[in-house]
């Protein structure tokens, strides 16, 4: 039999009721070629893409290999022929080899370099992601460098230079002895053949979900500590009802698509909501990826959002992705998008619209699926009226705005915050402070808080820090919140009845050293209406 004749009902060995199906001796099974695509996808999601890259490639040259060991058992004539093993991947559905161009793989030369088309891998990518930015043919390829290897006694690796899977009219590879590629080029091929490198991927993703673990353990205990109003459904703490009201829209508006300006003065938790959209977003399992704007040199904007090609500049010995690229399928946060200078916003309007990047010193450009949250604490409607902002980037960016108010504006939240903010800081820093006492509490309530919610996490930090026993007292504190101004008083010198109401309460409170039984019949009130009171002032 010649190699042109191999037919696959000879090679295949049906035996229907036994389960089994044998090819050239070996036990086989058929798969269907979506059930490999979502296997594919499935790995690609949990693992990360080098790590899945990785083990397919492994997986196909083991294949490849194998192959060419039961290729030679069961037909020696046709494997001492040696043209018979571009005609089987065909047979099986894998991909269909076009012409081959052998040299002796010495000199410039490669060993191999044919094309193929039809790839089931490259369909399949495409199915499940759409076009890729890098050839997509990793278990072919490694059937590829598996079967030649096994055949020539010596380590041949196929490299993929044109794939389907990246919109390449078809896929197309070259294959060198391992000895005929540069030190360069093999530190790019053979982490994906070596086992201990797909390990060392696979440890620190397990590790970063130990990690993740243990934070969501450990809120979970610090929300344990605060009582069910104080937690908002999307895990942020708060009593507020403008803040709860600001936080429903937010989780309404993570499962679109569309833009969304976190608006708010410095310190009010612009990222934290950030990070809400896309951790409800139908993005969640993708990157999300924050750059402050104001922070990066103007003239190093442009490549860290859109990356570089190699030899861009001068250092840029390799290319590098920028953090569009990095964020894609994900959520990319612009925080201070108003620090964005006028040529910048150009190139930006164009990526959103376009849907593309083109990195620094390149000529084509690159497709990216981002969803773009911006934070700002400018008044960006007034920054477009001055010109110093693109209206048409403006609209674009705010589809929806979120106004995050600052804490003054909602004082009943410091509190909550603050005991939450304790949780967490006395365990990490490994302080036995478990509470606040209720001096302390006033003064924190008290506050203005210019700073916002990062103000008030610093100032627990310090306190946590200063803290000589269980509890945080006013000499804890920072100096500027021990002289707090008193809460405002109406036109005379008169107090509010609530403020009056207040202040006999937590009063009576101090005097029987926090016994409500006592408090409560000092004051002449009933012990619900005491426990009310305190609850409604954050005491409770």
């Amino acid at each position: 039999m010649r190699a042109d004749d191999l037919d696959l009902r000879e090679l295949l060995d049906f035996q229907p009721r036994g389960g089994v199906i044998r090819l050239m001796g070996e036990r086989a099974i058929l798969f269907d070629a979506v059930a490999l695509g979502l296997l594919r996808k499935e790995l690609i999601d949990t693992v990360g893409l080098f790590a899945a890259r990785g083990i397919l490639t492994r997986f196909g040259f083991a294949h490849g290999w194998r192959t060419g060991e039961a290729l030679r058992r069961e037909h020696p004539d046709l494997w001492a022929e040696g043209l018979a093993g571009p005609h089987l991947p065909p047979l099986w559905g894998q991909f269909v080899l076009g012409k081959n161009v052998r040299t002796d793989g010495l000199g410039e030369a490669p060993l191999v370099s044919t094309s193929w088309h039809h790839s089931y891998e490259a369909e399949q990518h495409l199915l499940m992601f759409g076009r890729a930015d890098d050839a997509v043919c990793w278990t072919t390829t490694g059937f590829a460098s598996g079967y030649v290897s096994f055949k020539e006694g010596r380590e041949v690796y196929f490299v993929e230079d044109r794939c389907a899977g990246k919109g390449d009219a078809g896929c197309h590879v070259h294959a060198r002895f391992k000895e005929g590629f540069s030190e360069e080029a093999l530190e790019r091929i053979l982490p994906y053949y070596r086992a201990e490198s797909i390990d060392l991927a696979l440890q620190e993703v397990t590790a970063k979900l130990k990690r993740t673990e243990r934070k969501l353990r450990a809120r979970r205990e610090e929300l344990g500590m605060l009582g069910r109003e104080d937690v908002d459904p999307a895990g942020t703490v708060t009593r507020s009802e403008p803040m709860r009201r600001m936080l429903e829209r937010a989780r309404v508006v993570a499962k679109t698509d569309s833009s969304v300006v976190v608006s708010g003065e410095s310190g009010v938790g612009k990222e934290r909501v950030a990070r809400l959209l896309h951790g409800d977003s139908p993005r969640a399992a993708k990157p999300f990826v924050a750059v402050n704007c104001g922070a990066i040199p103007d003239s190093l904007l442009e490549r860290e959002l859109f990356g570089h090609a190699k030899g861009a500049y001068t250092g840029a010995d390799a290319e590098g992705i920028g953090l569009f690229e990095a964020a894609n399928g994900g959520t990319l946060f612009l925080d201070e998008i108003g620090e964005v200078p006028p040529q910048m916003q150009v190139k930006l309007l164009r990526a959103l619209q376009e849907k593309e990047i083109r990195r620094v010193g390149e000529t084509r450009t690159r497709p990216v699926d981002v969803r773009i949250v911006a934070a700002t604490n400018r008044d960006l409607a007034a920054e477009v009226a001055a010109g110093r902002f693109r209206r048409d980037l403006f609209y674009r960016l705010r589809v929806i705005e979120l106004r995050i108010p600052p804490l003054r504006e909602r004082p009943e939240d410091v509190l909550p915050l603050a005991r939450f903010f304790l949780a967490s800081l006395a365990r990490s820093m490994r302080r036995p402070v478990t509470g606040i006492s209720a001096q302390a509490g006033e003064l924190l309530k008290r506050h203005a808080w210019p700073g916002n919610v990062r103000e008030l996490q610093n100032a627990i930090e310090y306190a946590v820090a200063l803290c000589g026993g269980a509890q945080v007292k006013p000499e804890d504190l920072p100096e500027e919140l021990r002289h707090a101004a008193p809460a405002a008083q109406v036109r005379g010198g008169v107090r509010p009845l609530e403020q009056v109401e207040r202040e006999a309460i937590l009063g009576a409170m101090r005097a029987t050293k926090g016994n409500k039984h006592e408090a409560a019949e000092a004051l002449g009130i009933g012990l619900a209406t005491l426990y009310r009171k305190l609850k409604a002032y954050g005491e409770a």
